[in-house]
């Protein structure tokens, strides 16, 4: 299961809206950091890699305190690039099937293991709750749901940034991750239950969330 997999998580960027200072993840979520909380899910996975950009020490610092077989990767770009380019950069060499996951997202366990478990590309969604998202129209099929389009304008679902992917048919980018997966859709949605953390808002949600069992 592990041998088969690259999973990336995107830690690079400043994480201006939420205005704590530091990387989003970083913030202590009911007791442990966000990417802790990430990483604990994927300690049965062997080629774990985090993009790193703003305070990048500070990332170091606290991945090192808990797993020492991380990789990480540099997107000295940052400022400038979105995490569809942190993306990349963390699939360099990387395994037949990739997983993107941004370090400011919180995945329901159970959620996260089916997915990881799936040998089939699919992209996460779920219902729309933050401000202005990435909306996902989707279609039912004889395989399943799949998403058709990615939009600002319309759609059921709410793109999440979690997303199951084969290597060699992703493409290039400097923006977002869905951008990558636009050329390959329609893709199977596998529906998720989670919490992005942006602002101080999102950030009061996702810690009730966790203390509450994962549950709303």
């Amino acid at each position: 299961m592990s041998a088969s997999k690259t999973i990336v998580i995107s830690c690079a960027g400043m994480g201006t809206r939420l205005g704590m200072g530091y990387p989003k993840a970083l913030v202590d979520v009911a007791g442990k950091p966000l990417l802790v909380r990430q990483l604990e899910l994927l300690k049965d996975y062997d080629d774990v890699r985090v993009v790193i950009g703003y305070q990048y020490e500070k990332v170091i610092e606290m991945v090192n305190a808990v797993r020492r077989d991380v990789t990480f990767v540099f997107n000295h770009e940052y400022k400038t690039t979105g995490t569809g380019a942190s993306f990349l950069k963390g699939t360099a060499y990387g395994r037949d099937m990739v997983v993107a996951l941004d370090g400011d997202l919180l995945v329901h366990p159970e959620d996260l293991k089916r997915v990881l478990e799936s040998e089939e590309e699919c992209i996460g969604g779920t219902t729309p709750t933050t401000d202005n998202p990435v909306l996902m129209s989707t279609e039912m099929t004889p395989e399943g749901l799949v998403v058709t389009e990615f939009s600002r304008d319309k759609g059921e679902y709410e793109w999440t940034g979690l997303a199951q992917v084969k290597t060699s048919r992703l493409g290039t980018t400097q923006g977002h991750v869905y951008y990558l997966l636009e050329p390959l859709l329609p893709l199977k949605m596998e529906k998720i239950r989670t919490k992005e953390i942006d602002t101080m808002e999102d950030y009061r949600n996702a810690v009730a969330w966790v203390r509450n069992g994962y549950r709303d």
